[in-house]
């Protein structure tokens, strides 16, 4: 049987300062970081068991590291297991390992409220005049992208081979219900009014180890994590940064189904694209969805078509294998957005961000007879990312009912809090809470902690699914500080 699909978002926010037209992104982000109100533990991230460099193709890059370490000081582990930090000049919300897609989607959402109240905070200690502004989105319009990241656990044993011959195509295509939208092209591609989502054009390279650079669709970085004999983790940096609920469940939920039916060797056949990389932006920049694209053994077909194959494939794989309903609940919105897309795209505005915005944005054009390179839409496309409720075009639509939704707001309120229950973000979440003074330094497969010996006592998280509330959460209510729970763990 497949790995449990543990798996969680990472994303990097936008960030500007109104009416400081010259400023340092770094120095603005350590202060949206540092400004975070709730429940956290200001620790040293440590890179002890992190190894950036190593390669799933069995090779690795001589002194590849932390590209920037002076950001590494300005982290903040918090109460509902997530990493928050400064990454790349961008404030970067981590969130928690997650059981299933329905709960990545909340702590995703989770993180918008986590950097609003942040940003509301930083603006404190700002001059008259000036104003932190943040965006989940993915493209500064200058020729700049930043990531919105997703990971999942796979079983050591997968050669990654299968991985690239089986994912590539899936994640290509799948840009259809992952893109957020973007008026115009970057990176030297092809000029477009408006196209699917906002990181294709930046994407180079089909297979590689790079994330900020010649960007691959599959991503090679061997660090999992945990257990390295048990365990690879999946990094997949093409997509993008969703605010939609619905979209960002059914993102990871169905990259989860496709890596459990790999895994169980469920899959019959690799769909292989002749040119991934030239299909990647060609995906992207045609919201009518009609291009076809040439497969490597002949023939051509669509985005949607080859993403109608995969699900037919899945659906078999669940009926058999997977009887939770969270799945059942994915292949319902799999299948209804693939089926709207085919019929009308304009169907699912209320569960795309694309769709949103392309139906927003040609409203004012009409309205205002405005060409696509007006520098009102470009302004327009920001503004739906931006995470303030009272700003935000998405919020707007959300108020009007016009996006459908998963969770309530106190749903995801609560969720910047507490932390998942059945991953080891319990127990990391729970010493945030439970024992801040000392705590003092982390990753995600290990605790440290200062009790007062001579020593630091370091606590391994080596698997995922451990760590959770059934198993430690009794411990920890019966524990007055962090020296009994060194001294109940065994020392």
């Amino acid at each position: 049987m497949a790995l449990r699909k543990v798996l969680g978002t990472e994303t990097e926010y936008g960030i500007t300062v109104r009416g400081q037209p010259d400023f340092n992104p770094a120095v603005a982000s350590a202060l949206v970081i540092n400004a975070f109100p709730g429940e956290r533990v200001r620790v040293q991230w440590s890179f002890e068991e992190e190894s950036p460099g190593r390669d799933a193709r069995g090779f690795g890059h001589e002194g590849y590291g932390v590209a920037d370490p002076d950001s590494a000081l300005v982290n903040a582990v918090l109460s509902n297991g997530a990493r928050l930090y400064v990454d790349h000049a961008h404030p970067e919300y981590s969130g928690p390992e997650c059981w299933d897609p329905l709960q990545g989607a909340l702590y995703d959402k989770a993180g918008e409220v986590v950097m609003h109240v942040s940003a509301v905070e930083a603006c404190r200690a700002l001059p008259e005049g000036h104003e932190v502004r943040l965006y989940k989105n993915n493209s500064d319009g200058k020729g700049n992208s930043y990531g919105a990241h997703e990971n999942y656990l796979l079983a050591r044993d997968l050669p990654f081979g299968d991985v690239i011959r089986y994912a590539t195509t899936f994640l290509v295509t799948r840009q259809v219900f992952t893109g957020s939208g973007k008026v115009g092209a970057e990176n030297g591609r092809p000029s477009v009014d408006f196209q699917v989502t906002q990181r294709a054009d930046f994407f180079e390279e089909e297979v590689g180890l790079e994330t900020t650079l010649k960007r691959p669709i599959v991503n090679t970085r061997d660090e999992p994590h945990g257990d390295p004999g048990k365990y690879r983790r999946l990094h997949v940096i093409i997509g993008d940064a969703n605010l939609s609920e619905v979209q960002t469940f059914l993102k990871l939920g169905s990259m989860a189904l496709l890596l459990a039916a790999l895994e169980d060797g469920a899959l019959p056949e690799a769909l292989e694209l002749d040119d991934p990389v030239e299909a990647c932006w060609k995906v992207s920049h045609d919201p009518t969805l009609s291009e076809t694209l040439p497969l490597a053994e002949g023939g051509r077909a669509t985005a949607l078509e080859l993403q109608f194959r995969y699900l037919e494939w899945i659906e078999k794989y669940v009926r058999s294998e997977m009887d939770e309903p969270v799945w059942d609940r994915v292949l319902e919105v799999w299948r209804g957005v693939l089926e709207d897309l085919e019929a009308e795209p304009m169907r699912t505005a209320d569960r795309l961000d694309w769709v949103a915005k392309y139906r927003l944005l040609e409203g004012f054009r009409e309205r205002d007879g405005l060409d696509w390179n007006a520098a009102k839409l470009k302004a327009l496309d920001l503004q739906y990312h931006d995470v303030d409720p009272e700003r935000g075009l998405y919020h707007r639509l959300v108020r009007r009912g016009a996006m459908q939704r998963l969770f309530t707001d106190e749903e995801i309120l609560a969720a910047v809090g507490d932390p998942p229950e059945r991953t080891r973000a319990y127990f990391r979440g729970r010493c945030v809470r439970d024992f801040p003074d000392s705590l003092i330094a982390a990753n995600w497969d290990s605790l440290v902690f200062d009790i007062g010996e001579s020593h630091l006592k370091r606590v391994p998280m080596m698997e995922p699914l451990r760590g959770d509330r059934d198993r430690v959460g009794p411990l920890l209510d019966s524990v007055a500080d962090a020296s009994e729970l060194i001294e109940a763990l065994g020392g």
